[in-house]
């Protein structure tokens, strides 16, 4: 496949679908005010801080915001509070996975009149766990608007020759990968004959082959996740952002539970410990 040069020497496929595409990435998380309700205001927030950090996008209401957790009008709002926030200086994806694939439908029509520039979604949840169930799925949502499609790969194994299929659906471009088995990755890559583009964690260090700065970063990473996931409770994963001074509030049940004044003493102090992660950052 031929590529060019993209954002922070990264290579990109070519075409129009992916320019702009290359570095960080940021999975949103979808913040809550105290009663529960959508802060749309915080949205706006962690988006100009993270273009102030360097990201080049956003992927919204994913895992990690919640998606399945939001009604279809919170997602709506997310997607248009985002979009204005962004004002084209960031990419957006919006996730837009449903357990009934019209609704998912009617939030990628949404999306693209409100100027996100790509659609995504996992495969189908619950019901309809077969590969041609999720290729129809994936048919539908694709084809439902002009925007570029992004396969959300969450869990999942790849079978090469099998997930190669999805690719022939028009609108398809990309796939999140969100495992650990990257040649599966290469694998299904080999077997495409169209630019495509996947989400699996490369960075700018890497792409420069600078393998020895990259190591101590993914080092840093590594250990930030370990206290990222050290509960299961999307209340804990949320008030790292608290940490860094945005409040997006609590994780919505069952995701979130809430948080003692100890249990969030604990958090803090194991992320004063790590000694990269600066408190009330977005303050500064």
């Amino acid at each position: 496949m031929q590529t060019t040069n993209g954002t922070a020497g990264l290579p990109l496929p070519r075409g129009k679908a992916f320019a702009g595409m290359a570095g960080a990435y940021s999975a949103l998380y979808t913040p809550f005010k105290k009663d529960g309700s959508l802060n749309e205001e915080m949205i706006e927030k962690v988006i100009d801080y993270g273009l102030s950090r360097g990201l080049r996008g956003f992927y919204l209401t994913g895992s990690t915001g919640e998606g399945f957790l939001l009604s279809k009008d919170e997602r709506k709002r997310v997607y248009a509070r985002a979009a204005k926030a962004a004002k084209g200086r960031a990419k957006l994806i919006a996730h837009v996975g449903c357990l009934a694939t019209d609704d998912a439908v009617e939030l990628a029509k949404f999306a693209a009149k409100t100027g996100i520039d790509w659609v995504s979604s996992v495969a189908p949840v619950y019901f309809g766990q077969c590969f041609d169930a999720a290729y129809d799925h994936y048919r539908r949502i694709s084809s439902a608007t002009d925007l570029p499609f992004m396969i959300y790969s969450l869990g999942a194994d790849i079978v090469p020759d099998r997930d190669a299929k999805f690719f022939d659906l028009k609108n398809v471009k990309g796939m999140k990968y969100t495992n650990y088995k990257y040649w599966t990755v290469q694998a299904l890559r080999n077997r495409l004959s169209k630019e495509v583009i996947f989400f699996a964690g490369i960075c700018e260090l890497a792409g420069a082959n600078d393998f020895v700065a990259a190591a101590k970063l993914q080092d840093e990473v590594v250990r930030f996740v370990e206290q990222l996931i050290a509960k299961p409770n999307g209340s804990w994963h949320k008030s790292m952002m608290k940490y860094i001074g945005l409040d997006c509030g609590e994780g919505r049940a069952p995701n979130g539970r809430h948080l003692s004044k100890d249990e969030l003493k604990d958090l803090f102090a194991r992320l004063d410990a790590l000694g990269f992660v600066r408190r009330n950052d977005a303050r500064k």
